[in-house]
């Protein structure tokens, strides 16, 4: 079986690249950026250069392999750059999702957790919990964008297509090249952090996050089943107290309340104004911190044999892998 990945040099995709190189599976990876590359020199991989948007190269790549994993996509909790964000998560899933049902190719479509229902701190969602005004994500471009790529891909499905969604928690692991949840890690270990987010996240490992990706494209399950991918539900403060033990920082001595999450949403939106890039303590993230998004992976659990290892091992082989690379002291 040949597998076309496209994110190939992000977290998951990387990840899933290396997994199937590591099983004997052929792969094509879609590269937009020559420049990330490095993060698959040693890995046994065929290379498409392009764009999402580029509908001739995907429609190749997608002809040339038996199924589809889009795990690409863009990252911005903020109030800005929804557009782009649109772009990326919506259109160019529409692009991928297309080629897939021209050519009757499986897909298998990385969503996220935050595009479902929030669990809270003394309820778990599952892929079946109603989403209402009790359990609504914030509104940032990566939530809209993301939800919007997922309805693409389901009108689809009720035209046919093969598609199975993956909706991974808060991803830890090796091969964080930018690195996007590593960055956590990084900000946790510069400086001590007396006040934690009151809220938390459900964490996972990346690793087995992209071998449950794969076996989602070998189940025999109708065309539309959702999977949480999700691990242990730990509040930020547990989350970065853990963090900072293993990096030589004190823990935090609190988490933060109405006062603290006010102060840093305004303080986040004045420097936002003024900037062309919006900062990461904007409203929207500062309001997602404050949020508990805890979740039941039992269906993954039951279908894909979809397995989380333990956080601290996690933590460890992340902080590992980012001090080997430079990232960290």
């Amino acid at each position: 079986m040949r597998y076309f990945v496209t994110g190939g040099t992000g977290l998951l995709g990387n990840n899933i690249v290396r997994r199937l190189a590591a099983t004997g599976q052929s792969c094509l990876t879609l590269s937009r950026d020559p420049n990330r590359e490095r993060s698959l020199d040693d890995v046994q991989t065929d290379i498409v250069h392009g764009d999402l948007a580029e509908s001739e190269i995907i429609d190749s790549a997608v002809s040339a392999c038996d199924v589809v994993i889009h795990s690409a996509g863009l990252i911005h909790l903020g109030w800005k750059r929804l557009d782009e964000s649109l772009s990326v998560n919506r259109e160019g899933t529409r692009v991928i999702a297309a080629a897939c049902h021209r050519h009757n190719k499986r897909l298998v479509l990385v969503g996220t957790v935050n595009t479902l229902a929030l669990g809270s701190r003394h309820s778990i969602a599952s892929e079946d919990t109603p989403i209402d005004s009790t359990a609504a994500q914030v509104p940032c471009s990566y939530v809209i964008s993301k939800r919007a790529g997922v309805e693409v891909v389901q009108s689809l499905i009720a035209d046919g297509l093969s598609a199975v969604i993956v909706h991974p928690g808060f991803m830890l692991g090796p091969w964080d090249w930018k690195p996007s949840s590593g960055r956590m890690i990084v900000e946790v270990a510069k400086t001590w952090r007396p006040i934690a987010p009151s809220g938390g996240c459900s964490i996972c490992d990346v690793r087995d996050v992209a071998k449950a990706t794969i076996q989602a494209a070998k189940v025999d399950v109708p065309s539309g089943r959702q999977y949480i991918l999700a691990g242990e539900n730990w509040t930020y403060g547990e989350l970065w107290t853990a963090i900072a033990q293993r990096v030589g920082k004190r823990p935090p001595l609190m988490r933060a309340g109405p006062l603290q999450r006010l102060v840093a949403a305004g303080a986040g939106q004045c420097l936002s104004r003024f900037q062309s890039k919006e900062v990461d303590f904007n409203s929207a993230g500062v309001r997602m911190s404050s949020q508990f998004h805890f979740y039941d992976s039992s269906r993954a659990q039951t279908e894909l044999d979809y397995q989380s290892r333990p956080v601290n091992e996690s933590l460890d082989d992340s902080i590992a892998w980012l001090r080997h690379h430079g990232m960290l002291a």
